[in-house]
């Protein structure tokens, strides 16, 4: 089996000191929704929902997203 990908958006968020409520009116999406995001409750993210997380944290997707392999 392979690893898995993980958001560590909890992370960027604390770095660049912004709360869910203003990322979340940033990106246009629900808190609901970011914070299923935020706390790696998704299996898939829409590249425009990453883009947009990106311009307004003023980072890459490798700075948010992580692989994590399978232990053995």
């Amino acid at each position: 089996m392979s690893g898995r990908i993980v958001l560590r958006l909890d992370r960027m968020m604390v770095e660049r000191g912004r709360s869910l409520n203003w990322l979340a009116d940033q990106v246009g999406i629900t808190n609901v929704n970011l914070s299923k995001i935020k706390n790696n409750r998704v299996s898939a993210i829409r590249f425009t929902t990453l883009a947009a997380i990106c311009e307004a944290l003023d980072c890459q997707p490798g700075d948010i997203l992580e692989y994590e392999p399978d232990e053995a």
